[in-house]
């Protein structure tokens, strides 16, 4: 064989090598690429802000408020109302509670449809008198601010989990830990509930307001608390029927 036909079957050999390496990538690795890109921003996307993100709240929850009245959640309907967890001895609910939600609590407490709901993740403790205590720490008038106890603790985490899609509570194990913050960590945000009984909002304002949160953003607190503020106005404006 001479060398010119050496090399011609050589370099044929090379193209239909690289021909099929081409084919192979274009029809199964950049499929494949293109389908992790699209999972991978669909993963980093997660918790952004989507406009006019909302979800109906699907149970119901029965508790009994800080007077000793048994009531329901549902009792809110065409009411706005913001809602967070807290237990009578965890200190981040106290300085969340006696900050953020008495500052919402005073600018909209004399509008008729507002409410403010907090629901003890510790119901074993949080019994009638604690929260009546509580409350009136606060100076909480029982109308149009509840602190409740809806009884089972297993039954209570389960739908402020799953119902209310609050981030999901823990125990505490570390003793020293309990003694300082109590025996669960929970979730602080803020949830913001329609007259129609959906979810149209959460800001974690306690976390924004921290001395970590602001240093890593220093006008964020600001800025959600704004926003925050401004979509309690806008909902206590439409009427119940609205979206």
């Amino acid at each position: 064989m001479s060398k010119k036909t050496t090399l011609i079957i050589f370099y044929g050999g090379v193209a239909l090598i690289c021909i099929a390496i081409l084919c192979v990538v274009n029809l199964y690795i950049v499929p494949n690429i293109q389908a992790q890109a699209r999972s991978t921003d669909a993963f980093i996307n997660v918790g952004k802000k989507v406009e006019q993100e909302w979800y109906p709240i699907e149970k119901d929850l029965a508790a009994t408020h800080q007077g000793g009245e048994k009531v329901k959640l549902s009792d809110l309907r065409g009411k706005v109302w913001v809602v967070a967890e807290f237990f009578a001895v965890c200190p981040h609910c106290a300085v969340r509670n006696g900050t953020e939600l008495r500052a919402i609590y005073d600018q909209f407490k004399d509008h008729p449809d507002f409410q403010i709901v907090c629901i003890s993740v510790d119901p074993k403790e949080d019994n009638v008198e604690k929260l009546n205590d509580y409350a009136k720490a606060l100076n909480a008038d029982v109308k149009n601010w509840w602190f409740l106890n809806a009884g089972d603790e297993k039954e209570t985490h389960e739908y402020l989990e799953n119902t209310l899609k609050f981030f999901g509570i823990r125990l505490n194990s570390d003793q020293a830990i309990i003694e300082s913050n109590g025996r669960f960590k929970h979730d602080m945000g803020l949830m913001l509930v329609d007259k129609n009984f959906n979810v149209v909002g959460k800001w974690p304002l306690a976390d924004a307001r921290s001395e970590e949160g602001r240093k890593l953003d220093p006008g964020n607190y600001e800025k959600l608390k704004k926003e925050m503020f401004d979509r309690i106005s806008k909902e206590l404006a439409k009427s119940s029927s609205e979206p």
